[in-house]
């Protein structure tokens, strides 16, 4: 097995049914990752050496997921020079997921986080799998196939609608 080039990290074991969304995708793009647990709040110390020697370790990417108040992504982001993707997590004590969503979008120049949307972390994973694809040719060629079924399945939801009837005609939305 090689070593992992994507860390996914989460505030708490809470994000976990959001943030496996990513190793999901990077599993079936064969892209190496690791999963771990490091929150902002709660274990400053392993955040900050977490994000100090992820590049020593052959980390190319964070994805890193968090609710309520946020501060993972961007905290990791602030220490690290490696790409940060932040996944926003509508949590128990989150505000609708706004909160985290603005926690990690706005961020200060020279400290970039790159966003998905709430609870997007399956884009996050392909973000990350985009990043090391674009260095990475056996990244890229699964990326590719991974394309191309995303076009056949909506190929075959057309040929599905045309069997049916539908396709073409209204069928009464907004009328």
């Amino acid at each position: 097995m090689s070593k992992p080039v994507v860390g996914i990290i989460m505030g708490s074991q809470s994000d976990l049914p959001v943030m496996v969304e990513a190793a999901k995708v990077l599993e079936e793009l064969k892209v190496e990752f690791e999963v771990t647990i490091v929150s902002a709040h709660r274990t400053p110390h392993r955040m900050v050496e977490y994000a100090e020697k992820a590049r020593g370790k052959g980390l190319k990417v964070i994805i890193a997921g968090a609710g309520g108040a946020a501060h993972l992504p961007g905290m990791v982001a602030a220490i690290t020079s490696l790409p940060v993707i932040g996944v926003p997590v509508k949590s128990s004590n989150s505000i609708d997921g706004w909160d985290s969503i603005l926690s990690i979008l706005q961020m200060p120049g020279g400290v970039p986080v790159a966003t998905v949307a709430l609870n997007g972390a399956k884009n996050a994973g392909i973000l990350a799998a985009q990043i090391i694809g674009s260095y990475e040719e056996e990244t890229a060629k699964s990326l590719d196939a991974y394309k191309t079924s995303l076009k056949e399945k909506v190929e075959k939801s057309i040929v599905e609608l045309d069997k049916q009837g539908i396709h073409g005609k209204k069928i009464g939305f907004g009328n």
